[in-house]
């Protein structure tokens, strides 16, 4: 039998999704399909629409060796593994006369842990373990939610938390789970057997596509333990996300709570010298962090230095007492070890990382409303750790609606470690660009228009010639409206003042309820806006009426005081570079590339994009930023956009009452 060609296999699974081929899925099943096969490396920008997840997956599973496909968000796994993987599978099967085993693979605390659940877990205030489903009131939220895990515990196979609905509260997922370093370890844990993290990791073992989060792979390649099986294929999809996933991984914090809370758990297991050192050693430490204001700390100050010294040698001490001490009146001694362990250990080494002072890393001091004060430490880039790590041996394949900024992938390829597309070099992985366009029409179906108008914003300054131009925007389009605000305060004053201006058009906010409730409500009523911060410059997917307009309040550049945003500014600077492009201009680029990506999103989609900051028609950077979004109609005449948005309302109110009279 000869072997079937792309196309066959892309036709075959296209139709079995019930999907339409489109030119651009065409482009890029070729080109990931040749980057397989030569083991190099792709970066491909898909519009939305344009059906990227066929675009990889065929390829990848007619090559036939195991891939990993890492994403940033549940959502896109949850449709990889639920829909995408089993119809495809099914599609290739009799074209590829073999089917293809897949799974789905996340960091351990994702799963319920089978010892806590019935061994109980470590009381930080008590020597051994406690009954959480004693200890919690069954009439309370808390203990209902342990009640119905312990129910869901003898059903479910996959012990993923995401398989259980309705879900359960952080604070109740906590007393089941267990983090990597509190692992007891299949070995030497009574229920090893039948543990649903390891089983996940059989799982992916003998699977041939392995579906999995940024963070996890960030994981495998930081922490030299390899948590992923082997692969000759790795393929990122929402790739612009990987950056600040990897470095949220690789990012070290300590808060008093956390080390106050190591203490408590080491103190039944270590002599009594030990306990103190790490009691005087905490208290010193929290001490500092209530006089310490925020900010980058380039040096390291004295009375800082000597707190966190003394807090390394005290939890260095504790680690090693730890192991030689027991205790046979401790219950179930070996999980609270453990626990007590992880927690010691990741305060003498986040302790000892900020004492390094290493010029690759960013340290600072912040203060929060609700968590309090932290100490934090994150690397000044991650490209070097990505380029290392993530393109040696294996090819790999990034895609994104919004990789391309200001007109070349150089900007993302930088940050991904990889030098300009084309460049030759021992250390510099070889790697092309391909766009491939989308299914949309942006010309004919969205406005870009800028607010040229507008007085220039300032930093957190009052602005009410802004607030008038959302108002009549928000009146012409009759609703419809998803605000994008550059910070949560500027959100809440928009929806305050707007509530009261145009009390027929109701406002959701953002944290207000779940970001699935709003975004189901908004969909729901097209009279219905919404506004918010960062999620919703990505998270929102609303096709049809109920969004034809998208409002930036300003260019989302990261604020002048974020230590690690200006420190890595000021690196490139150091080095000769543009720091603000390279940086500032980047960031703003990729989210107002994702913010725009919000109107359209299906080809009968109509709407505008209004950026209330003349910087964007006014700056030097603004070509640069301008070149980032989606090719729409670009105008800077407000009368204009105000009838063009009429006119989308009264058409779109005319088909809601032509469907409602059809029914």
């Amino acid at each position: 039998m000869t072997k079937p060609s792309l196309s066959e296999l892309l036709h075959a699974a296209v139709s079995a999704v019930g999907g339409t081929e489109r030119p651009g899925q065409v482009t890029m099943a070729e080109a990931v399909a040749e980057a397989i096969d030569d083991g190099s490396h792709l970066l491909v920008q898909a519009g939305t629409g344009t059906g990227k997840s066929l675009g990889y997956l065929v390829p990848a599973l007619a090559h036939g060796e195991r891939v990993v496909v890492a994403t940033a968000t549940l959502a896109l796994q949850r449709q990889l593994v639920e829909r995408d993987l089993p119809r495809t599978v099914d599609a290739l099967h009799p074209l590829l006369r073999r089917r293809p085993e897949f799974a789905m693979l996340k960091g351990r605390s994702n799963y319920l842990c089978l010892h806590r659940l019935h061994e109980g877990m470590p009381q930080d205030e008590e020597e051994g373990l406690f009954d959480q489903f004693e200890a919690a009131a069954p009439t309370s939220k808390l203990g209902q939610d342990l009640l119905r895990l312990r129910d869901w515990a003898d059903e479910t196979e996959s012990g993923d938390r995401d398989d259980l609905t309705p879900g359960v509260s952080d604070r109740a997922w906590a007393q089941v789970s267990v983090s990597s370093r509190e692992c007891l370890g299949a070995s030497k844990c009574a229920y090893g057997a039948e543990c649903f993290a390891e089983m996940a990791r059989e799982r992916a073992k003998l699977a041939e596509v392995v579906v999995t989060n940024h963070a996890l792979l960030a994981i495998d390649a930081i922490e030299g333990a390899p948590v992923l099986p082997q692969h000759e294929v790795l393929i990122v999809d929402e790739a612009h996300e990987l950056v600040s996933r990897v470095t949220g991984v690789a990012t070290g914090e300590l808060t008093s709570g956390q080390v106050n809370r190591a203490v408590r758990r080491a103190a039944k297991l270590v002599n009594e010298k030990a306990a103190d050192q790490l009691q005087t050693a905490a208290e010193g430490f929290e001490r500092l962090m209530e006089l310490a204001l925020p900010g980058r700390l380039e040096e390291i100050p004295e009375d800082l230095a000597y707190a966190l010294m003394a807090l390394r040698d005290a939890a260095r001490t504790v680690i090693t007492a730890i192991g030689s001490t027991r205790d046979k009146s401790v219950q179930d001694e070996d999980a609270v070890r453990k626990q007590a362990l992880a927690s010691v250990e990741t305060v003498h080494d986040v302790a000892e990382r900020v004492l390094n002072g290493s010029e690759w890393d960013v340290v600072w001091y912040e203060r929060h409303d609700r968590f309090g004060a932290s100490l934090r430490v994150a690397p000044m880039s991650v490209s070097g750790l990505l380029r290392e790590k993530l393109f040696a041996d294996r090819a790999v394949v990034l895609t994104s609606a919004t990789l391309k900024l200001g007109g070349d992938f150089n900007g993302v390829g930088a940050s991904l470690g990889l030098g300009p597309e084309g460049t030759e070099g021992e250390d510099l992985p070889q790697w092309k660009g391909v766009d491939v366009g989308s299914p949309f029409d942006y010309r004919k179906q969205g406005i870009l228009y800028v607010a040229k108008h507008l007085a220039r914003p300032a930093r957190d300054g009052e602005r009410a010639d802004m607030l008038d131009e959302l108002t009549e925007l928000i009146q012409a389009a009759g609703g419809r409206t998803l605000g994008l605000f550059s910070s949560m305060r500027a959100a809440q004053l928009a929806a305050e003042e707007l509530r009261t201006r145009i009390p027929e058009f109701p406002i959701l906010l953002q944290g207000e309820e779940t970001l699935g409730e709003l975004i189901k409500n908004f969909a729901a009523d097209p009279k219905t806006c919404l506004f918010g911060t960062l999620s919703l410059w990505q998270g929102v997917d609303v096709p049809g009426p109920s969004c034809q307009l998208v409002v930036m309040d300003k260019i989302p550049f990261p604020r002048p005081d974020d230590p690690l945003m200006s420190a890595r500014q000021k690196a490139v600077e150091d080095a000769g570079g543009n720091g603000f492009m390279a940086v500032a201009a980047t960031h703003a680029a990729l989210l107002m590339a994702q913010g725009a990506g919000r109107l359209v999103r299906a080809s009968g989609d109509r709407g505008v994009v209004a950026v209330l900051d003349q910087r964007l028609a006014t700056a030097r950077y603004g070509g640069y930023l301008k070149a980032s979004l989606p090719d729409f109609w670009y105008t800077t005449d407000r009368n204009q956009v105000r009838k063009s948005l009429a006119a989308i309302d009264a058409a779109a109110k005319q088909a809601e009452s032509q469907a409602a009279g059809a029914k």
